[in-house]
């Protein structure tokens, strides 16, 4: 069993690119989402990350958990690769999602200035019945929806909204 503050994080784009969303949904019922009015999934994903890093700054033993390879390779493997290169991938092409990757790397080397551990992160299944995963997915693809009507904004049970049950299921949400 993992031991831990555990935040589950996803993406989510209508199109791709088009309108995205990020969200993370913490075992607590706390959450957070935002909308994007041109993005990708793996912005959406990406953004799922940060702002998890960022609004759990100061949990120590903090364990993230996304369904997107490409995310967790990105901040485990590929990013301090990416920078030391002058942000050039291995074949030289330009590193896509740079800014983000620059504000994933400030959120970290805060961590670790403050003395806390790396956040772990683990890759879950999407949409295979991993009830974080879905409410993280349930409020992006909520947040993406928003995007497409033009409205971009974030929205948090930091800030006012309501915490959710996450013992249970979220509603199903349309694609």
């Amino acid at each position: 069993m993992t031991e831990g503050y555990i935040v589950a994080t996803d993406g989510a784009c209508k199109g791709n690119p088009g309108p995205a969303g990020w969200a993370w949904v913490a075992e607590d019922g706390h959450w957070a989402a935002g909308s994007i009015i041109e993005g990708t999934n793996n912005i959406g994903e990406l953004l799922g990350l940060l702002n998890a890093l960022r609004d759990h700054a100061g949990v120590a033993d903090l364990v993230i958990q996304a369904d997107s390879r490409y995310v967790i390779d990105t901040y485990t493997k590929w990013m301090p690769a990416h920078a030391r290169r002058g942000w050039k991938t291995a074949a030289g092409a330009p590193v896509k999602n740079r800014e983000i990757l620059e504000q994933l790397i400030v959120a970290r080397d805060a961590r670790r200035a403050a003395g806390l551990p790396d956040a772990e992160l683990q890759h879950v299944r999407g949409h295979s019945g991993h009830v974080l995963n879905e409410w993280a997915d349930e409020r992006a693809v909520r947040a993406a929806a928003h995007a497409a009507e033009g409205r971009e904004s974030a929205w948090s049970s930091h800030g006012g909204q309501e915490q959710i049950d996450v013992t249970a299921a979220p509603p199903r949400t349309r694609r």
